[in-house]
């Protein structure tokens, strides 16, 4: 997650992109988008000035609404912005999502630029730095109000984040969980 205190101009990471973003194909086997890779192939004529604040906003917004999909609209976030290159800096870049999901765009909005939910979003922000985590992704399983266990650091497979999840559900304290 990027979250500058000043915005910052892609040119200064996309150095470093250029290289990890290979390795992120190589080992899940998944293909950036050609409109992603211009911004990150072509930094200097590129106008992203990346900043995770309003993704994060417009998820804590989304959670209002279906909180039980909150995970499918975060993995729609990030295709988004990696498969489509979209800039989610950008207020439209949300608008098919509120189409598919049905959420009315101009309550949205509002509440998109609201305090509530951007006060929302830095608790979130919070809660990440003081779980310690330093890359994405990250994977932990709550199960009560102060207890997580961390599941993956990193790219994981299937088999073994399912072996992780059976362990920390089968770990004394996790009977409990809340339903």
């Amino acid at each position: 997650m990027i979250l500058p205190e000043e915005p910052r101009h892609i040119r200064i990471m996309a150095p470093y992109i250029q290289k990890a973003y290979r390795v992120v194909e190589e080992r899940t086997g998944i293909r950036f988008g050609k409109d992603w890779l211009w911004h990150i192939n072509n930094p200097e004529e590129s106008d992203w000035y990346p900043s995770s604040e309003k993704p994060a906003i417009a998820l804590c917004v989304f959670k209002d609404y279906h909180h039980d999909l909150a995970i499918s609209f975060a993995t729609d976030l990030q295709s988004a912005l990696h498969a489509e290159g979209r800039d989610l800096c950008d207020d439209e870049a949300y608008r098919h999502l509120l189409e598919k999901y049905v959420i009315p765009a101009e309550e949205f909005y509002t509440k998109l630029h609201s305090e509530e939910y951007k006060e929302k979003a830095y608790y979130e922000f919070a809660l990440v730095k003081q779980l310690k985590v330093t890359g994405f992704p990250t994977v932990f399983l709550q199960v009560s109000e102060s207890k997580f266990y961390l599941l993956a650091r990193g790219y994981t497979d299937h088999e073994t984040l399912k072996k992780a999840i059976d362990q920390a559900l089968s770990s004394p304290g996790a009977d409990d969980r809340t339903h």
